[in-house]
């Protein structure tokens, strides 16, 4: 069973202004959703240690696991296109061993001999599967998101929320997913916390803030984004 993974301080400053001031609790699987510029990717930088120099950085947590950036905390980002080598071939970008590399593959539908492949080779769903192979090659006990399906067809968008969350039961990873796709959202986590401008707006579980939202903020999130939504949960 996953224990809950606690971010009892997040605050980002820059010069005299408040960029970021959040706390949150990853139990299973939890969203952060909000619209561009509210602090989603910045958030992601920081739990991995690579905010810029420039900014004063708070950071708190408590966790079961040892903070180790690419193993007990992997990144699936949102463009596999720059998360790969185009000079390289797959394979030889995973750092495991063949055997482990075959499992993983079977587990995301991937052909094996995908791995003697370059990137160009292969179609953007595939190398979205790859990249979220080689984030869980090391078994990591966190997986952050950075909104992997922005680029996916509905359909295809169907098909990777499915893996993740085989993947998840199987695998036993606590997940954080950023995004501004409140009809993902929800199809992938079981909590959720709202983001305006830096600060956490409403939060709670998915089920009960989609159906009784507190805050205007949601409200809005919710009508905009389920309008033209084909799929629910």
């Amino acid at each position: 069973m996953m224990k809950p993974i606690h971010i009892d301080r997040l605050r980002i400053n820059h010069l005299n202004t408040v960029l970021v001031d959040v706390a949150f609790e990853i139990r299973t699987s939890l969203a952060l959703v909000g619209q561009s510029g509210s602090g989603k990717s910045l958030i992601l930088k920081t739990l991995l240690g690579l905010t810029d120099s420039a900014l004063d950085v708070t950071l708190e947590k408590r966790s079961y696991f040892e903070w180790v950036r690419g193993k007990s905390v992997a990144l699936v980002p949102q463009n596999p296109f720059t998360a790969l080598s185009p000079l390289t071939k797959i394979g030889d970008q995973m750092f495991v061993s063949q055997e482990r590399c075959e499992a993983i593959f079977g587990w995301l539908g991937l052909d094996s001999a995908l791995l003697n492949r370059y990137p160009s080779e292969l179609s953007g769903g595939q190398l979205q599967r790859v990249v979220v192979a080689m984030a869980l090659s090391f078994e990591p006990s966190l997986l952050l998101l950075d909104e992997p399906t922005t680029a996916l067809d509905p359909e295809a968008k169907k098909v990777m929320i499915e893996l993740l969350k085989t993947l998840q039961a199987k695998m036993e990873f606590s997940l954080l997913f950023v995004t501004h796709d409140m009809g993902v959202a929800a199809a992938m986590c079981d909590d959720i916390c709202v983001l305006k401008e830096g600060y956490i707006v409403e939060e709670g579980k998915m089920v009960n803030v989609l159906a009784h939202p507190k805050n205007s903020y949601t409200h809005q999130l919710i009508n905009a984004d389920f309008k033209t939504r084909d799929f629910r949960v």
